[in-house]
């Protein structure tokens, strides 16, 4: 089975409300996204709404695929994942001061909080995901409270630097996943956090569990180089149909 890809474009919602502007919009950059074809979008609404927006979420959920919604474990976000009915919900940590999400989800010390969303959720069929770090009292607290899928933080894979420190996130990635699949068969698992062109090869190749790929920073910034030729391109064209078509001035000579 071909390990699925899903976009964040969370950011491109950042540079919208930089500006305060309508564009880009981060729907559009989805419904080309599935068109490149890739298998499902993800956004995080934050509590903060620092980028993606209410409207964003359900405007997506009428026009791609499979929508993934990232969210903190609170009651108010429930209500309105129930009135989104996104495909999965991923529970995730979430603090105000931080600029992206930093860690895995407390699972282990939050059951019961966490099943009863979980609970709650699976009622209006929306699957639960968890984001946990891959670490063994996690993943059993991943398994005890009964969700649908499982995306590991690959944070600190992402940033470890040599040989050695590759190999040992590696390892942990390794052990986490083949425990979750080992002990539940059925539940996806999936990983995000710091995922690039320059490490999602290894990531893919070294822990085969993996059903799922959430990559949003990367892929946008990759856009934005890979994109810019067509982009200039389009501008170049605007400009010169609006020279085709002024009018020139008259001359009162």
């Amino acid at each position: 089975m071909s390990v699925r890809l899903q976009v964040n474009v969370d950011h491109v919602a950042t540079l919208r409300q930089a500006r305060g502007a309508s564009y880009p919009d981060p729907i559009r950059v989805a419904e080309l996204s599935e068109l490149a074809g890739v298998d499902g979008i993800t956004v995080h609404l934050r509590e903060d709404r620092r980028h993606i927006q209410d409207e964003d979420v359900l405007r997506l959920r009428k026009v791609v695929r499979k929508l993934n919604l990232e969210m903190a474990a609170t009651p108010a976000m429930l209500t309105f994942a129930q009135r989104a009915r996104p495909n999965t919900v991923t529970l995730v940590p979430e603090r105000r001061e931080e600029k992206t999400t930093e860690g895995g989800l407390d699972v282990a010390g939050h059951r019961v909080v966490i099943a009863e969303i979980c609970a709650e959720l699976s009622k209006t069929a929306i699957a639960p995901y968890v984001f946990i770090d891959p670490d063994a009292i996690q993943v059993q607290g991943a398994l005890d409270i009964g969700c649908a899928g499982v995306e590991f933080h690959t944070g600190d894979f992402a940033n470890a630097s040599g040989e050695s420190q590759v190999r040992e996130q590696l390892a942990r990635l390794q052990s986490a996943a083949r425990k979750l699949t080992d002990q539940s068969p059925a539940l996806v698992v999936a990983a995000g956090h710091g995922l690039t062109l320059g490490n999602v090869e290894l990531l893919v190749r070294e822990v085969p569990q993996l059903g799922e790929l959430n990559i949003g920073h990367a892929m946008i910034g990759d856009a934005i180089i890979l994109g810019i030729q067509q982009a200039v391109c389009a501008f170049r064209r605007a400009i010169q149909n609006g020279q085709r078509g002024r009018r020139m001035p008259e001359d009162r000579s």
